[in-house]
């Protein structure tokens, strides 16, 4: 989060039926938030972080691989990828689980259409586990 200047910030109210706003109210339990402002800051950055992704905006993002490493060629499918969307690729981190399993976490910065092509097909290679893609912004209108 950031600092917030008090002249900055606007001051608006919101009507919800109190079955929402009880709910609500659990999820900033459950959440850790210590207002419910914070909460709602929250909400609407994800929302604009989703519209940024699919508006094919720059965005930044990490994908994370679960794979059994005894996968016949899949350490050299996940590098061809990785090559081949070279230019999106900002670092790479490799963890040895256990004897059989690996984690790879990708983090990644372009065009929202083309981050998001490469992370489904490092996902759906065979021998993955579990995949993800975590989506983020670059925009300074989010703060």
């Amino acid at each position: 989060m950031g600092i917030y200047r008090q002249d900055m910030l606007k001051r608006f109210s919101v009507s919800l039926e109190e079955h929402l706003l009880e709910q609500f109210d659990e999820y900033i339990t459950q959440h850790g938030y210590s207002n419910r402002s914070e909460a709602i800051r929250d909400l609407i950055r994800e929302k604009l972080i989703n519209k940024q992704w699919q508006q094919d905006s720059e965005v930044v993002g990490v994908v994370t691989l679960v794979y059994d490493h005894h996968q016949a060629q899949l350490q050299e499918r996940i590098t061809e990828l990785q090559h081949h969307y070279y230019q999106l690729i900002t670092s790479t981190t490799h963890v040895h689980m256990d004897h059989h399993n690996c984690l790879e976490v990708t983090i990644v910065k372009g065009n929202a259409f083309t981050v998001q092509e490469l992370a489904e097909k490092m996902i759906v290679l065979r021998g993955v586990k579990n995949g993800n893609l975590t989506m983020s912004s670059t925009g300074d209108d989010l703060h």
